[in-house]
């Protein structure tokens, strides 16, 4: 079987999986959030916390109950890396430098899962259970309860309320992403992932010396890492290493983990807006841009020139052999599409448009199908901003779902837009202007600015990979992406939560001979077209300096 024909087939096993998954998924997600019964062990969490799941919350007290949690999740996160050294399991391993700290807690908790350090090196074990993969879970959940409160703008009116984020929180913890998580893991098990808590041993003699390697709860770990599009690995070399991801069968499985719950939120968008085909145009324009960049990331890498390259059967630099340029290429757009960023090939070794189609997949906003949570509640705004566009076409005041796009609305959609490329752009800039940051570059020319620009932008767009070549373990770096990472994360969701606020104080607008249809795919053509042109003009002059310049060259 030819390596092309091999990745055509692993695309198409992957598209049956998440169209057989999506309908049950997407209704059963629709009913967790939607109902008014509590598990018994969702009722011990509540009287816990001191929280009251019935009480519903208006946008500023559901805002500050995603600030609050967050807040806290850092502070212990950062307290818990800073005394790993007393730690029980912390297999001899010292206590994390105050910057990394920081940067480590502001990533995982903002669900980037940047990471700056060895894992296999600088972690232990109850630091990578009892914080990493705790915020894993929660992280995912604060993104899906944005969502829904977002959707729930959309379909109440008359009311500012949107639900409680407690509730929201609990409930997408404990009947989402711990059961599938658990049966995940399970599999992952099945098919050769470790799963303990050992300690660091010697493995074999490599020119005359051994090789250390440490055990960890790594199927678990990385279950709820794909899952949650966290990102974050037990080890550096992350999805490609042989403990995270062993076979081509765990790889699908993990790619398979990654886009699951973003696709199917939209189904349960069109059941909690009461219109299923709402949702079908939404996923139809997430699946237009993952298959056509999916498509194209592996026409770059198959048809790539050159002698190695042709020997190769195309560009296996940096990538596994045992998942082969197909697998390679899946797993990079659907990382780089949604907020994971876990890596089973290092993108830096990519082509140099296989490296820029990783970037600007990220630039999108991750909307395509996006991160869990962040995903949905991003193409939503991305909807507002494309009936505002074809309502200034023919004149009329832009509705979507039976809401009035004002003043209020576009104002607050445009502040979302802007604020991640802002990051990006701003903190790039600084570190190719200041003379401390570049010395962390181990490329030059258009490459080495490719590092700097794809860092920023894993960090502000909550992705977490890396380009790899850049030593980003410097003060400078750990403050400024966990700054970019803090701020990408939460300045959006102050504008989401303020927008579904104002969206849910309205009256419903009734649809008329002149209303713009949001589910035909008409809409969706004109979605598409609002998130690449929105997208290229912001950033294609940082894309022209870096990726492209290096694909027109090579």
């Amino acid at each position: 079987m030819s390596p092309v024909l091999a990745g055509v087939l692993q695309l198409l096993a992957l598209i049956a999986a998440l169209a057989l998954a999506y309908r049950p998924l997407g209704d059963y997600m629709a009913r967790v959030y939607s109902s008014d019964k509590h598990l018994r062990v969702e009722t011990w969490i509540y009287k816990a916390i001191g929280a009251n799941p019935n009480t519903e919350m208006r946008w500023p007290a559901y805002l500050r109950g995603v600030l609050a949690f967050s807040a806290v999740g850092v502070l212990f996160l950062y307290l818990l890396q800073r005394v790993q050294g007393s730690l029980p399991g912390s297999l001899g391993f010292s206590a994390i430098d105050p910057d990394q700290a920081f940067n480590t807690a502001a990533s995982f908790v903002a669900n980037t899962n940047w990471q700056s350090y060895y894992g296999e090196q600088a972690m232990g074990h109850v630091v990578q259970t009892g914080g990493l993969a705790v915020q894993n879970f929660v992280s995912a959940a604060v993104g899906i309860a944005v969502a829904v409160a977002l959707v729930r703008g959309f379909a109440r009116s008359r009311t500012g309320e949107l639900g409680n984020f407690w509730a929201d929180l609990v409930r997408g913890t404990v009947r989402i992403l711990l059961p599938i998580s658990v049966i995940a893991a399970i599999v992952l098990v099945a098919l050769g992932a470790i799963q303990n808590f050992a300690g660091i041993h010697e493995v074999g003699q490599f020119l005359g010396g051994t090789q250390q390697w440490n055990g960890g709860a790594v199927a678990s770990q990385e279950a709820i890492k794909e899952l949650g599009t966290n990102g974050g690995g037990y080890f550096n070399a992350n999805s490609a290493h042989p403990f995270e991801n062993p076979n081509p069968i765990s790889n699908l499985l993990e790619i398979f983990l990654i886009l699951v719950i973003p696709f199917a939120l939209t189904r349960t968008f069109g059941r909690m807006v009461g219109s299923l085909r709402q949702g079908y145009a939404i996923l139809a324009t997430m699946a237009t841009i993952w298959i056509g960049f999916t498509a194209l990331m592996m026409w770059t890498e198959f048809h790539h020139g050159g002698p190695a390259f042709d020997l190769a059967g195309g560009a296996m630099e940096g990538k596994e052999t045992r998942f082969g340029i197909g697998g390679s290429s899946i797993f990079a757009v659907a990382t780089t599409l949604t907020s994971t960023g876990a890596v089973n090939s290092f993108h830096s070794s990519f082509t140099g448009f296989g490296g820029g189609i990783t970037m600007l997949g990220m630039q999108l906003g991750e909307i395509a199908p996006g991160g869990v949570g962040s995903g949905i509640y991003g193409m939503l705004i991305m909807a507002v901003i494309a009936v505002f566009i074809a309502g200034l076409m023919v004149g009329r005041t832009p509705e979507y779902l039976g809401k009035k796009i004002g003043t209020r609305e576009i104002k607050l959609a445009a502040c979302y837009i802007l604020v991640t490329p802002a990051l990006v752009l701003c903190f790039t800039a600084a570190a190719m202007a200041l003379p401390t940051p570049v010395d962390s570059m181990t490329n030059s020319g258009a490459h080495g600015f490719s590092e700097i620009l794809y860092a920023y932008t894993s960090g502000a767009n909550n992705n977490g990979s890396a380009f790899a070549g850049l030593n980003a373990d410097t003060q400078w770096f750990n403050s400024t992406i966990g700054l970019a990472m803090l701020l990408g994360r939460f300045l959006p969701i102050v504008f989401v939560l303020a927008l579904a606020g104002s969206l849910a104080e309205q009256k419903p607008v009734p649809a008329t001979a002149g209303t713009l249809r949001t589910d035909k795919p008409l809409f969706a053509g004109l979605l598409v077209g609002t998130i690449l042109i929105i997208t290229g003009l912001t950033y294609f002059p940082a894309l022209a300096l870096g990726p492209l310049a290096e694909g027109l060259a090579s």
